[in-house]
């Protein structure tokens, strides 16, 4: 193989990872602006963040710098996009709406995985090449989106669990609480780069798998572990 067919192949293999990433990063991004205009808010709306377009949602740091300075210097991947400005005061029930606008966004990945899976039975009837790469997209979009999904649903601000755990906390805790936003993604790149995250992980890769053999008995794992 010479050196063109190469940089093709990886090209080629480059893309079924990167597209997943804008569909499942974009979508979920503009379903917490959408639900928040929805529900009374329309900082979103006003600034243009209630959008299909990537570049609306791409930060410079947080999804190019920081996942490229992580991955060479410790293996392990990491990013965010630019977080959508919700003004929770302006909902319509704060404390209540606030869980519905956190919601959103795992929820709109989670549509995303089930639609992945799905589309998987398209594949008997796309060309041989096309159906090889739409096969490679579909999986790690499944990937991608539950891991996106389960991640953002933990409790650690500023991902969106956290949010949904204020809604169970008196409202002095749940301020102070709230307040910590920076210091949890330091804490978040603490826990992962030592491996601390590792279980959490593991159980959703394996969570992952036993609904995808659900929807599409054969035995094909998508993390390799199986039910």
């Amino acid at each position: 193989m010479n050196a063109t067919a190469q940089w093709a192949g990886m090209l080629r293999e480059a893309t079924t990872w990167v597209l997943p990433v804008i569909f499942a990063v974009t979508f979920h991004e503009a379903a917490h602006g959408f639900v928040a205009r929805w529900l009374g808010d329309d900082t979103a709306w006003r600034e243009g963040r209630v959008s299909f377009n990537p570049l609306k949602h791409i930060d410079p740091f947080g999804t190019v710098v920081l996942p490229a300075l992580l991955f060479v210097t410790s293996g392990f991947l990491f990013g965010y996009a630019k977080p959508v400005p919700v003004n929770f005061a302006r909902l319509n029930n704060p404390r209540r709406d606030s869980v519905f606008v956190a919601l959103a966004g795992p929820g709109t990945n989670v549509l995303l995985a089930i639609a992945s899976a799905l589309l998987f039975y398209v594949l008997a009837v796309t060309p041989a090449g096309a159906a090889e790469w739409l096969a490679g997209n579909l999986v790690n979009s499944l990937q991608i989106n539950a891991v996106l999904c389960v991640f953002n649903m933990l409790p650690v601000p500023p991902l969106d669990g956290h949010r949904v755990l204020g809604f169970f906390l008196p409202e002095p805790v749940r301020n102070a609480f709230y307040s910590f936003g920076q210091i949890g993604i330091v804490l978040l790149i603490v826990l992962m780069s030592h491996g601390t995250l590792d279980p959490v992980m593991r159980a959703i890769y394996s969570g992952t798998d036993a609904v995808w053999q659900h929807l599409m008995p054969g035995g094909m794992t998508i993390f390799g572990i199986g039910s």
